[in-house]
């Protein structure tokens, strides 16, 4: 017959000894914090590169087939009519896009990964703010995709390479901001399918019924009144006036106070179902 001893309980000494060994780490600031998440972001693109397909393929296909099939009839010849719509094709690929940054999240709340990330000392906006950082990486390689194409077939826009520079950051901007009401869908959404639905349901409308493809003074007298107050609209007219030098500070003001409401509106919802999430 064996007998077993009780164990010895630990020294109070010993035990804070072992807690103690080496300094307690500095916490991560909030700026390398997020780009940390940014670089994840980026890092899915790695592992997954079939989600560079939005961003390589559709920009492509867009802009040859609305140029090659629809340039003749409405604007006399292809090379004109390609002047006109690249900069409007630019902005509906790009803002398409943007509706990954909530598709993701809502992935990463499904698969329980976010809850790892809620229970790390770090600023908790970090986690939002990366993503959307790494997503604007891609919406930056699909306008560049867009220009080489568009210069390739003889896209010549008249305020040279800074109008282009100006029209890509201003782009950059506006879908940073929009970027912030997918997120808020990612959070109230059960799965990546509905953000992906719901968000169509709101960009379809804006991107085709906007100056993207023709000039709204073709359109009924009624249809017109809503293609003008439509947001894509004006960055439609801010980004082909940025490229042929046409652009006016009012335009361009719309622009930006348009991204700061997007992000003083759905940046404050989006962190308070953020902090109550279950």
């Amino acid at each position: 017959m064996t007998t077993t001893t009780a164990p010895q309980p630990l020294a109070e000494d010993a035990v804070r000894s072992t807690l103690s060994i080496g300094e307690r780490p500095t916490p991560v600031s909030s700026l390398s914090a997020s780009l940390t998440f940014g670089w994840r972001a980026l890092l899915k693109i790695k592992h997954v590169p079939e989600q560079l397909f939005d961003v390589t393929m559709f920009p492509i296909m867009f802009l040859l087939l609305f140029t090659y099939i629809f340039g003749g009839a409405l604007a006399g010849s292809t090379g004109d009519y390609l002047q006109f719509v690249l900069p409007g094709i630019l902005v509906m690929t790009v803002t398409m896009i943007t509706m990954y940054t909530g598709m993701g999240l809502n992935n990463d709340i499904t698969k329980g990964v976010f809850d790892r990330f809620r229970s790390l000392p770090i600023w908790q906006p970090s986690v939002i703010v990366g993503a959307l950082l790494g997503d604007a990486l891609r919406y930056s390689l699909a306008s560049a995709i867009m220009l080489v194409l568009g210069l390739a077939l003889g896209f010549r826009p008249k305020a040279g390479v800074v109008g282009i520079l100006l029209a890509v950051g201003l782009l950059l901007i506006f879908c940073f901001s929009l970027s912030w009401l997918w997120t808020l869908f990612g959070l109230v959404m059960r799965k990546p399918e509905s953000v992906m639905y719901a968000s169509m349901m709101v960009l379809f409308p804006l991107t085709f019924m906007s100056n993207v493809l023709v000039d709204p003074e073709t359109m009924p007298g009624w249809l017109q009144v809503a293609v003008r107050l439509n947001p894509i609209t004006h960055l439609v007219t801010a980004i082909r006036g940025l490229m042929h030098g046409t652009a006016t500070s009012s335009q361009i003001g719309i622009i930006l106070l348009m991204s700061a409401v997007f992000v003083a509106v759905f940046g404050p919802l989006t962190m308070r179902r953020f902090r109550n999430l279950h």
